[in-house]
């Protein structure tokens, strides 16, 4: 099967992880992909393919033959992928289509809709005028992130298993559920593993290359309200759902998804719920800086008390919970992995793009775990959105990649 075969069979799953369930993994349309996943890879030739009941997938490609001759041994160098698509868009019946040598106007997604993906709301889309870019008719995401970093892990070691000739050691290569929730890490045996390093298939556009991410955390605040007929509420009602407005406001507006950039650091509202009794709204915190990031931690609960010292102790409740921290400080003794990554991309006529990842991988928690896993491209653009779109050529340059990293010298 080639890869683009590959890939949109992979995208018929519906993978969707769900934070809510209090499961592992978090929704079954997971472990369906996951059963999936492991036969193939024990099609194509890899040994030791193993899926746990969390829906964790660890599997082999030894060394080559030729390999195992040298007296010195190679690294094992670890592959890893998640198998579930964000729940900010539906991932339920993606109905993938390719545009042959895109000409760089408006692509018509849905005529029934005149759901259009432009250039002119999304400008990278010109960096790819002349390539054949997988898009989706507009109404769900394409999964690119991260189905296309699988896709591409299982084709090169299918390519490796079918060229004996080329020199490589030890390959560990692992899929995981529940990333977009962050909690793809929960299960993983870094020691069953047994990596010397590895790399997540994780990133955005061809050639990033990320060792640096958000500290992240999570935060959930609830507020409790007092409902009383509105005829009679005069100093009796206490509606929950203009409190936690009031707090909302208190946030700076600047320090937003849509405000920041590089290096700065925001505050998410990703969702509020309530009535007048109760009101719940849910965010979660990022910066690159841990003393910023732990500052951003305060001024919320600075905030929360705030209300309680206005309409009474125990209006407003606070819960954090810290996700994943920045793998550069776990990185930076080792920059010899990014190097190789580096290397490897400027081998195959990819250039290089380091930059700090706004977001989090897998790799984030690993690397804090003694598992070095620095971040490289996938392909796609535009990850968690119906305007998802995955150029063709950057697939191949990113299996090329995989190919060169693993090759001994």
């Amino acid at each position: 099967m080639n890869y683009i075969d590959r890939f949109l069979k992979y995208v018929s799953f519906c993978t969707t992880s769900d934070e809510n369930t209090n499961l592992t993994p978090s929704t079954p349309g997971q472990m369906e992909f996951a059963r999936y996943l492991a036969d193939e890879l024990r099609e194509i030739g890899m040994q030791d393919v193993q899926l746990d009941s969390n829906g964790y997938i660890m599997a082999t490609l030894p060394e080559s033959k030729v390999e195992s001759q040298k007296s010195k041994a190679a690294p094992v160098i670890g592959l890893i992928a998640h198998m579930d698509t964000s729940p900010d868009a539906s991932g339920k019946h993606v109905q993938p289509r390719i545009v042959k040598d895109y000409d760089g106007k408006d692509i018509l997604l849905n005529e029934a809709e005149q759901i259009i993906l432009s250039p002119e709301k999304y400008p990278e889309l010109l960096h790819y005028v002349g390539q054949d870019l997988i898009v989706t008719n507009g109404k769900t995401l394409l999964g690119a992130d991260d189905k296309a970093g699988i896709c591409e892990i299982v084709t090169a070691c299918e390519y490796l298993i079918n060229h004996p000739e080329i020199p490589h050691g030890k390959v560990r290569v692992g899929f995981t559920p529940d990333e977009e929730i962050g909690q793809g890490a929960d299960h993983f045996d870094v020691k069953a593993f047994g990596a010397d390093f590895a790399y997540t298939m994780d990133g955005g556009a061809i050639g990033e290359l990320e060792y640096e991410n958000f500290n992240a955390a999570a935060c959930t605040i609830k507020v409790h309200g007092v409902n009383v007929h509105p005829g009679s509420a005069y100093h009796k009602m206490q509606n929950s759902m203009r409190i936690a407005f009031q707090i909302a406001v208190m946030l700076p507006r600047w320090e937003t998804p849509e405000h920041t950039q590089g290096y700065e650091g925001f505050y998410h509202l990703i969702g509020m719920q309530g009535t007048v009794e109760e009101t719940t709204l849910t965010y979660i915190i990022r910066d690159h800086d841990r003393a910023r990031f732990e500052s951003r931690k305060r001024e919320l609960e600075h905030l929360v008390r705030k209300v309680n010292r206005e309409y009474g102790e125990g209006t407003a409740e606070i819960n954090l919970r810290d996700q994943y921290y920045n793998m550069r400080e776990k990185i930076e003794p080792v920059m010899h992995v990014v190097e190789r990554a580096k290397d490897a991309m400027t081998a195959v006529g990819v250039t290089p793009i380091v930059k700090p990842i706004r977001g989090g991988t897998d790799g984030a928690r690993l690397s804090f775990e003694g598992l070095p896993c620095p971040n490289i491209f996938a392909g796609g653009e535009n990850f968690h959105s119906r305007f998802e779109y995955l150029p063709v050529q950057s697939m191949q340059a990113a299996i090329n990649v995989i190919l060169e990293i693993l090759k001994t010298k």
